[in-house]
Order: C-alpha cells, then sequence, then structure tokens
C-alpha cells in the first residue's frame, strides 16, 4: 500500500487517481499508523517551503517520517514543494528542511542568455544523467509538466539523476538510494508520468 502523506498541500486527489488508473492501491493520510505500515510513500506539496515544514510540524509527522525513510529505507517520492522539503534549507523560507538530500532550494536566476519566464510553467523534457529503474522504459522524447520558481541546488552531483533545461540545467529527478524526488508533477504528465509512477510504484 502507498500512502500519500496529507500535510494540507498538493495535488493529494490527482495522485491518487493516477495510481488508481495504473492499478494501484493508495490512500491519502496523515495518519501514523497508517505511514508506519506504508510499503511506499508519497509527499507532494504545492506551495511555500516554510508552510511545507511548518504543516509537518504541527500534524506532528517529522518523527515518524525520519524513522520510515531513514531508518527503515521506506521508498518515498517527492513531487515538487515535496522534492525541495528533502533538502537541507531553501532561499524562499527561514526554517531547516528534512535534510535528507544534501541540497537547498534556490529560485531561477536569469542566465548570461537573458531572462527566462519565472515561474517556469508547462511541458519539459529530462535528460538523464545516470540510468535508474526510476527512468526505466521511458522514451527520449517523455515530457513532463512543471510548475515551480524555486528549484533544487544539489551539492553531490551523484544525487541528480535527470536535469532539464529552462535558461540553464536545473535538477528535475533526484535520487539518494530509497529517497526520490521529481520537480515535475507526474499526477498532470499523462501518460508520461503514470510510466514514471509505475516505475516507482516497482522500486525497491
Amino acid at each position: 500500500m502507498i500512502v500519500i502523506i496529507d500535510y494540507g498541500l498538493g495535488n493529494l486527489a490527482s495522485i491518487g487517481n493516477m495510481l488508481k488508473r495504473i492499478g494501484v492501491e493508495a490512500i491519502i493520510s496523515s495518519n501514523k499508523d497508517a505511514i508506519a505500515r506504508a510499503d511506499k510513500l508519497v509527499l507532494p506539496g504545492v506551495g511555500a517551503f516554510d508552510v511545507g515544514m511548518r504543516n509537518l510540524i504541527d500534524r506532528d509527522l517529522i518523527t515518524i517520517l525520519h524513522e520510515r525513510v531513514l531508518e527503515e529505507r521506506t521508498p518515498i517520492l517527492g513531487i515538487c514543494l515535496g522534492l525541495q522539503l528533502f533538502g537541507t534549507e531553501s532561499a524562499e523560507g527561514t526554517g531547516p528542511g528534512l535534510g535528507w538530500i544534501d541540497a537547498r532550494s534556490i529560485p531561477f536566476h536569469s542566465p548570461p542568455t537573458g531572462p527566462s519566464r519565472v515561474p517556469h510553467m508547462g511541458w519539459n523534457n529530462l535528460h538523464p544523467r545516470t540510468a535508474s529503474p526510476l527512468l526505466d522504459n521511458l522514451p527520449e522524447d517523455s515530457r513532463f509538466y512543471f510548475v515551480h520558481s524555486y528549484h533544487l541546488e544539489c551539492h553531490d552531483p551523484a544525487d541528480v539523476l535527470a536535469v532539464t533545461e529552462h535558461g540553464y540545467e536545473f535538477p528535475s529527478v533526484v535520487v539518494r538510494e530509497n529517497v526520490l524526488g521529481t520537480q515535475f508533477h507526474p499526477e498532470k504528465s499523462h501518460r508520461f508520468g503514470a510510466s514514471l509512477m509505475e516505475n516507482f510504484v516497482r522500486y525497491t
């Protein structure tokens, strides 16, 4: 069973509907017992960094998430803000993140060729940096839906599974062992997003 973590932010129902379409049992919950029983976890998110962390704290979810992810090595997929919360901090906020990835969130800056539109919104491609089961069977022309003004800056290049171009390259898929994240929204990315979610379901 997959638990989509309800902390008051994100496209929870859309993620649940996509998992249902690919035949996967999933529930939306902030219940710690449900999180403790989950085979895999999804941390979605749309909004501000500090609000996301505050909501996790207010729902008393930090300890159970650390136990499941760091101690029990449960696979977790962070989506958009969910991915950014995996890092240590954000230029958008003042408080710390979960600290599972050595990275910080930064705003898009103007590249040497001139400013790019911010937020980065719409369809874009991935450029894999290394092979991973998370990207298995995705065609080269796979497109995913993005909407964000901040992105991760990873201090360890080995954590960056794929990048995307928006004025310059930024990490769009990040993997550190059982901690996985996408800056795009697979639940809005039609068949390409469904394929990636199927890969996550099989990820060990």
